[in-house]
């Protein structure tokens, strides 16, 4: 997954380390559409309606549809909008023919509202967004799929979506209470059944875009006082979210922007992963703007490929200080990037920590253990973010 600002050049990054990787695939199954094996290859996606990847690389636009590129490389340009309609015109279809659920209200009022009002619900439309490239991504027809997410507004909103859309159905319509309501009404059970797929398929992709062994992110910067601004708050809402980073990318365009104050930044925020996990890479200012398949090759962009090593705040460490039953104490603590440590905020959703970051918030699932402990400090030292619990004797077991 490539991301970064509007403006950064994310589309274009995303293309040519697609082609590099395409060009890597290419030795070991011979090159030209004759060569080419019914899996294997790379699939690049574009979620930006507006998208001009399909000129640059000399083929038709046909969204939702993928298209060969070269021998190695095929576009799937995605429209949020069709997506969108797609799958709740099948969700609809479905509700519609469940028979004596037609005559429910709830049935009526949902099979009424047409698939573009969906868009203002919170995380539906980039939720459907990731579903559709996940689908694509384990359909076993390519080796690795490369997506570019500018053009979708927010990246880490888009990432996020899963998240906020499963938070929105448990408060719409709590798991417990669905369950309870289809056993009692065989009406809702179908209803019930939907939903609990869509469920499913938020903590589907909550996992998948933090696994480690899947998913690479690489986050694309700019150089100069704007990208030096820019790379602080991307870094943290990256650790928080525990997405898996592997490569840092700056860009100095055809400006020739410096670009070694924002390389040397993200080290500072990234400490000792910038040594080893995460690679720290200056895209070099080019004369000619990579508008053609020829040009894009010439930028021999990189994309390191998983590498299992979780990260952040998917990989947290939870210590047990001192103190027994009632009164024990623990420790979760994970690396955390905090460009601007005065806008640190920590709040408690169930069996979510809440944590703020230059306002960006994302829930921090708890271990088991904790979640019964109330929060009872926080610090960080400059690398990591520590926060203290004890148990709550409300919910703590007792002998």
């Amino acid at each position: 997954m490539v991301l970064g600002p509007g403006g950064s050049g994310v589309s274009t990054l995303a293309a040519a380390g697609a082609l590099e990787l395409a060009r890597a695939a290419a030795p070991a199954r011979g090159s030209g559409p004759l060569a080419r094996a019914d899996t294997g290859g790379v699939l690049l996606v574009s979620v930006d309606p507006r998208s001009d990847l399909p000129r640059r690389l000399g083929v038709f636009r046909v969204p939702g549809q993928p298209v060969p590129v070269t021998g190695e490389l095929d576009l799937l340009h995605l429209d949020p909008l069709a997506v969108t309609e797609t799958a709740w015109s099948g969700f609809t279809g479905a509700l519609a023919g469940v028979g004596a659920a037609r005559s429910l209200p709830l049935v009526g009022t949902l099979t009424g509202v047409d698939a573009g009002e969906l868009t203002g619900l919170p995380g539906i439309s980039e939720f459907l967004l990731l579903r559709a490239i996940r689908d694509a991504a384990t359909s076993g027809r390519w080796q690795r799929v490369v997506v570019d997410l500018s053009g979708a507004g927010d990246p880490f909103a888009v990432l996020r979506s899963p998240t906020v859309l499963a938070t929105a159905i448990d408060r719409l319509w709590p798991r417990h209470r669905r369950l309870a309501e289809a056993a009692e009404k065989p009406a809702l059970a179908q209803i019930a059944t939907a939903v609990e797929g869509i469920d499913r398929d938020c903590q589907d992709l909550r996992e998948l875009i933090a696994d480690s062994h899947e998913v690479s992110v690489h986050l694309v910067g700019t150089g100069g006082q704007r990208g030096l601004a820019r790379i602080g708050d991307d870094v943290a809402a990256a650790d928080v979210m525990g997405l898996p980073l592997r490569s840092v990318l700056v860009n100095a365009g055809s400006g020739g922007l410096p670009t070694e104050a924002v390389l040397d930044r993200a080290r500072g925020l990234l400490g000792s992963d910038a040594g080893s996990a995460v690679s720290m890479v200056t895209i070099g200012a080019h004369d000619e703007e990579p508008v053609r398949l020829s040009r894009l090759r010439k930028l021999r962009v990189a994309l390191p490929a998983p590498n299992g090593r979780p990260r952040a705040a998917a990989a947290p460490v939870v210590e047990h200080v001192g103190g027994e039953g009632l009164d024990a104490e623990y420790r979760l603590s994970w690396r955390q990037a905090l460009p601007d440590p005065e806008q640190l905020a920590l709040g408690r959703s169930g069996d979510d920590l809440l944590v703020t970051i230059a306002g960006f918030r994302q829930p921090v699932r708890l271990p088991s253990v904790l979640r019964r402990c109330q929060v009872t400090a926080a610090d960080w030292d400059g690398a990591r973010l520590s926060v203290g619990f004890r148990p709550d004797p409300a919910v703590w077991p007792q002998r």
